[in-house]
């Protein structure tokens, strides 16, 4: 029953980081483990965008898929990624983003459990480690597209 949640202070406004994260197209190019991610179909009701994606995530020989609907909210700004099915006997997932005067924090939250004994013990130390760099992946991806924050151009 792994759990890891976290809040980190970046210098890129909420919405930035917000918009780094809810574009889940472009996790293959620099987020841990995720080796491939389609998605399936994208729908938008009013101000909120449900998007149901397949995942593939890999650590040397050993790959597995899984769904997820992610529920995007920018007003709020809130994701909430429900599991659909895969490996997994439950995954929750939710981000945060609350503004700051030096830009903002970013609260991430996974709670998951694999199905299988074994391939929680084969996959559980390589996925909670890269769940604990998603967070400074999502901001290494925020200095590659938005660039230096101007505090640290200084």
């Amino acid at each position: 029953m792994p759990k890891f949640e976290t809040t980190r202070k970046v210098p890129f406004s909420a919405r930035q980081m917000y918009d780094i994260v809810a574009d889940v197209e472009a996790y293959p190019q620099f987020l841990p483990l995720c080796e491939d991610l389609k998605v399936e179909s994208r729908e938008v009701t009013g101000e909120t965008t449900v998007v149901v994606a397949t995942m593939r995530v890999g650590y040397k020989t050993i790959t597995e898929s899984f769904r997820t609907r992610v529920t995007l909210k920018p007003a709020d700004p809130l994701i909430v990624v429900e599991y659909l099915d895969g490996p997994f006997r439950r995954l929750e997932n939710r981000w945060r983003f609350v503004p700051t005067p030096e830009g903002s924090e970013v609260h991430f939250y996974i709670d998951y459990e694999f199905r299988s004994p074994m391939l929680g013990i084969l996959m559980g130390a390589m996925f909670d480690k890269a769940f604990r760099r998603f967070s400074e992946a999502f901001e290494e991806r925020a200095r590659a597209i938005y660039g230096a924050p101007a505090a640290a151009q200084v």
